[in-house]
């Protein structure tokens, strides 16, 4: 399997500091600092960046599950909400996934199932698992 790279430069101290951020395949690249992470600053922050991660593959995951039981999903739109607090230090104490999917016959119940497997089953979820991940998941007609 491929091993993938993301780099980051960081430049001063913590709080008027600078720095970039990029994607070895070159399809992102994006500035940071603390303002952006900590306040509401122009420019991207790990948990944001975690936040997109976290939804394309959990979107990705469920999207397999369904389809390998023939089930195609027609679209799976996920959202994830990374929370991060600074109680007892800067951590992230919880991320909460929203999916909306359109999958043709499927009863609720079942996708409901799919999601929550998904949930627990998606590469970035094992990989986050020391936090808490909560899910609100719907099948749109």
């Amino acid at each position: 399997m491929p091993v993938r790279t993301g780099r980051a430069e960081w430049r001063g101290d913590l709080k008027s500091g600078d720095g970039n951020v990029d994607v070895e395949s070159g399809t992102f690249e994006a500035a940071y600092s603390f303002p952006s992470r900590f306040e509401t600053g122009t420019g991207t922050n790990p948990e944001e960046l975690i936040a997109a991660a976290h939804a394309s593959c959990y979107a990705m995951a469920l999207s397999n599950m369904m389809a390998s039981d023939g089930s195609t999903p027609t679209r799976v739109a996920a959202t994830a909400q990374v929370h991060l607090s600074m109680e007892g230090g800067a951590h992230i104490e919880k991320i909460h996934i929203i999916c909306e999917a359109e999958v043709p016959g499927m009863e609720a119940e079942t996708f409901q199932r799919y999601a929550n497997n998904a949930k627990e089953g998606c590469p970035i979820s094992k990989a986050l698992a020391a936090v808490e991940i909560t899910l609100e998941a719907t099948l749109l007609d």
